[in-house]
């Protein structure tokens, strides 16, 4: 059975809930790009990408609520299945323009959880992870203030000392330790709502503690997963630059 928080997200979607439809956008549609640019192996361009990427999370909209969570496939998975349903199409399209004739489209009934070529590899499950801590971290600094969020960028995301924070901004050090922690409890708020939305197996919501984002830690958990946040975050920007400028 699906979450409470999933059910609702996808009532959004159906009702086109541009804020809805934007979120997913925003948080899988980098990793959804990549994928589909390395399984048209150049045969594709960019804007045909972006275009296929935006149909694949169209498509999530009206499969998703007949996942059968008793098959056990991931929401990663899901997704993953449904971005090869969409760039089969285009390219069966393209072949039949060549040829003349039409063409049958794809179904997505049955179960697109179930992978008949490529199957989701780590680089994939990793990039869907780290997409859902940087939606976590979006919304954790949309709701701080600008000083808040400051601290914890300069002190967690950039690595610097306490002290060095608190020079910088002219604070003092233990006004830096109090906003540090008032973000990572955000954090954690935001990270239990994005994986509980986006996550279909009990597997899933494990990840967190895995990566060493303790949801409900003990003091001594809060370096882990202030570094677990970091590196994280510095993964992202290698994969793509321009993502140093965010959050």
């Amino acid at each position: 059975m699906l979450r409470d928080a999933t059910t609702s997200f996808v009532a959004r979607l159906r009702a086109r809930d541009p804020a809805a439809w934007f979120e997913l956008w925003e948080t899988f549609g980098p990793v959804l790009r990549s994928q589909l640019a390395r399984w048209g192996r150049g045969r594709i361009g960019v804007e045909t990408v972006k275009d296929l990427s935006q149909e694949t999370l169209a498509a999530l909209a009206t499969a998703i609520d007949r996942h059968d969570p008793s098959r056990g496939a991931r929401f990663s998975t899901w997704l993953l299945a449904i971005a090869r349903y969409t760039l089969g199409d285009e390219i069966d399209r393209r072949m039949a323009q060549k040829r003349g004739g039409g063409i049958r489209p794809q179904s997505l009934e049955g179960d697109p959880g179930r992978l008949d070529g490529d199957t989701p590899d780590a680089a994939y499950e990793q990039a869907i992870f780290d997409a859902k801590v940087e939606s976590a971290l979006r919304a954790t600094e949309r709701e701080s203030d600008l000083l808040e969020f400051t601290i914890y960028r300069q002190r967690v995301l950039e690595g610097r000392t306490g002290r060095a924070v608190a020079e910088s901004l002219g604070v003092s050090e233990p006004t830096v330790s109090r906003r540090l922690a008032a973000v990572r409890g955000r954090l954690r708020a935001r990270l239990a709502e994005v994986f509980a939305k986006y996550s279909f197996t009990p597997e899933e919501l494990e990840e967190l503690r895995r990566n060493g984002l303790e949801l409900n830690p003990k003091k001594e958990d809060d370096a882990r997963f202030d570094d677990a946040v970091a590196e994280v975050y510095h993964r992202i920007s290698l994969r793509d630059p321009s993502a140093v400028e965010r959050p």
